[in-house]
Formats: structure tokens, C-alpha cells, sequence
């Protein structure tokens, strides 16, 4: 019953759980991806989206407002001037997380509080686009079988500092554009990817203009085939560095 393919075969089959002595909603808890959002004042962002769901993905997410104990399945925060937190629960089914806070400009943190699957392989643009964002805690995030972080941080422009040390990227083979137009990225430790794998690195640092030091000794860009502008828009300090590092 470790599997999701038994989940599954069990997850409707009330005989068969009752057979197996098995309580299914447990255990999907237990296997489920845990989140806290904090939202930026309600009035500058009307009408919002706090996350992308799509309609086929909705019984997935359960989301609660304020933690309050009451489910909200919705996507908009409609008719509630009080919402300044969230959590979301989202369930085994979901395995890619591309594009969930596309543009959701009203988030202003984010704790992944639990994060136990590793069956997640797409984060492309992930959290591209959320212009409010200052904190995003990566303490228990899973990227073990992630193979695309592509735009995964693009024109996070609030964000000053990132610690991504517990990134695994020994699958990942496309990185452009993921730290693209982060304007206020001061601080990033990355020292612990490996790039071995990646192919793409085009415009990964693009106008990370106030980026003051970057350490990529630990990077292999033997299968990098686009490097194309990587450093472009960053400064002239920060480009002397790594200039023996990276063909730039």
C-alpha cells in the first residue's frame, strides 16, 4: 500500500479497504503535500488568484481560509475582505506543480510544511510572476525526481534572498530563465546543485541586477548546449567573479 497505483485501486473500493483493514483517508493525509500561504492586503488585489487549479485538479486541494476548519474549494477570494492566510492540503494525484502560483501577485510567503512525495517532476514557472513574494521556506521541499525548475522563479522582483540548499537537481535538465528578472536578489545559495544533466542555462540570471555574489564552483555545464545571455542585466562586479567559472 506504498504505492500510489494501490492507492488508487483501493481509493473506491470500500469492500476491498474494509478487506485490508485499511483507512484510505489516513493514509492520503499522510501522504499528502502540506502549504501555508500569507497573502499581501486584500485591497490592492481584488478579485486575485492565490493559486492556479484546474477544474479537472480541484478535489485535490483542499484549502482552508484563516485557518479556519471549513474546506473553501474555490480559486478566488470573492466576497471575503478578511483573508490574510491560507493553507492548502493537496492530495497524491498531483504530479507536477507547473505554473501553480503563476502570477498570483498577492502571496507574500510561502512555508511548505510538509512535502513527504517525491512523484512531483515538473515545476516550470512555479512561482513565476508573483511580484509580492519575500519569503518563500523550502525547509521540507522535495525536488528529488524534478526534472524542469524552468522559469521556476521569474520576476520574483520582492524576493531579496533564496536558500535553496535543500534543492536536489540530479534529475533537472532545464534551468533557463529560473532566476530571470529576480531584481532584488541579493543572496542565492546554490552551491549544492548539481548540473550535471542540465541542457539549457539561457538567461537563468537574467537582470538579477542587485545579485552580489554567486557561487557556481560546483557547476558541470558539460551538457549545457544554451547558455545564451545567462548573466545578462547582472552587474559588472558580480560578472568578474564567475567569469572564470562560466563561459559567459
Amino acid at each position: 500500500m506504498k504505492k500510489n497505483k494501490s492507492l488508487e485501486i483501493v481509493k473506491y473500493n470500500q469492500k476491498l479497504q474494509k478487506r485490508l483493514n485499511l483507512n484510505i483517508n489516513d493514509y492520503i493525509n499522510c501522504t499528502s503535500i502540506e502549504l501555508e500561504l500569507k497573502l499581501v492586503d486584500k485591497k490592492r488585489h481584488e478579485k486575485e488568484e492565490f493559486i492556479n487549479i484546474s477544474e479537472t485538479e480541484k478535489k485535490y486541494f483542499h484549502i482552508f481560509f484563516n485557518n479556519s476548519t471549513e474546506e473553501i474549494k474555490r480559486n478566488y477570494f470573492l466576497n471575503n475582505e478578511k483573508v490574510d492566510f491560507i493553507k492548502v492540503i493537496i492530495d497524491y494525484q498531483i504530479k507536477s506543480f507547473k505554473e501553480l502560483f503563476y502570477n498570483c501577485g498577492c502571496i507574500s510567503s510561502i512555508f511548505f510544511k510538509k512535502f513527504l512525495r517525491t512523484n512531483i517532476t515538473n515545476m516550470n514557472s512555479m512561482f513565476s510572476g508573483c511580484w509580492s513574494l519575500k519569503s518563500i521556506n523550502f525547509s521540507n521541499f522535495n525536488t528529488n525526481n524534478v526534472i524542469d525548475m524552468s522559469y521556476m522563479f521569474e520576476n520574483c522582483s520582492d524576493l531579496t534572498e533564496l536558500n535553496l540548499t535543500k534543492f536536489n537537481t540530479i534529475n533537472v535538465t532545464d534551468m533557463r530563465c529560473m532566476f530571470r528578472d529576480c531584481s532584488s536578489l541579493k543572496k542565492l545559495n546554490i552551491s549544492n546543485f548539481n548540473t550535471d544533466n542540465v541542457t539549457n542555462m539561457r538567461f537563468m540570471f537574467r537582470e538579477c541586477s542587485s545579485l552580489e555574489k554567486l557561487n557556481i564552483s560546483n557547476f558541470n555545464t558539460y551538457n549545457v548546449t544554451d547558455m545564451r545571455c545567462m548573466f545578462l542585466g547582472c552587474s559588472d562586479k558580480l560578472k568578474k567573479k564567475i567569469k572564470q567559472k562560466v563561459i559567459v
